[in-house]
């Protein structure tokens, strides 16, 4: 279904865009960080990965992220900021977004999913080392389809034919949680 393939496509985006966000988590302006609340905020990116990611609270910084790898059968989100990386837990964001079943209105061929999922913060490194916690991850995407133009299903919605694009697609991510070193 088109939709379903749109959808995994924003979710593997987001994801690994929340991996970049993760990063953030650690942040400081010097020396290690004190840790405490932190939230996430991220702008997606294209093609699963290149997203910008701002994070504020207990600690800060910015930066990208890059795609999601599979590692010992859990996904796993690298992100670089300015000052270190940090790897992040994705395997239960991702699969609640993967099997998400979005109720579509077929009167505007629309459709929107949201979903949320604690991801463990793995590793990191440079001003991050030894970063650990959690952050609730929250994933929202809506797609516009549209409508066969000719034929029997003319006047229909159209989200699942791959020669039909969506129209438009939106994605946001968030999180907070609390980080400590």
């Amino acid at each position: 279904m088109r939709l379903r393939k749109t959808m995994m496509g924003v979710s593997g985006a987001l994801v690994c865009l929340v991996a970049g966000a993760s990063v953030a988590a650690g942040a400081g302006s010097s020396g290690t960080p004190a840790g405490g609340p932190i939230k996430l905020f991220v702008q997606p990116g294209a093609n699963q990965g290149q997203g910008k990611i701002l994070f504020t609270g207990a600690v800060g910084d910015y930066g990208s992220s890059s795609p999601a790898v599979s590692s010992g059968g859990k996904k796993i989100g690298t992100a670089t900021l300015t000052k270190g990386t940090i790897k992040l837990d994705l395997t239960a964001i991702g699969a609640k977004v993967n099997s998400a079943n979005p109720k579509i209105d077929a009167a505007t061929c629309s459709a929107s999913v949201t979903k949320s999922a604690a991801s463990p913060i793995v590793s990191g490194t440079g001003l991050y080392a030894g970063i650990h916690g959690t952050v609730k991850i929250t994933e929202s995407f809506g797609v516009l389809g549209s409508f066969y133009k000719s034929g029997p299903n003319k006047g229909k919605c159209n989200l699942s034919n791959s020669n039909a694009p969506p129209v438009a697609t939106m994605a946001t991510v968030y999180g907070t949680g609390t980080v400590s070193f």
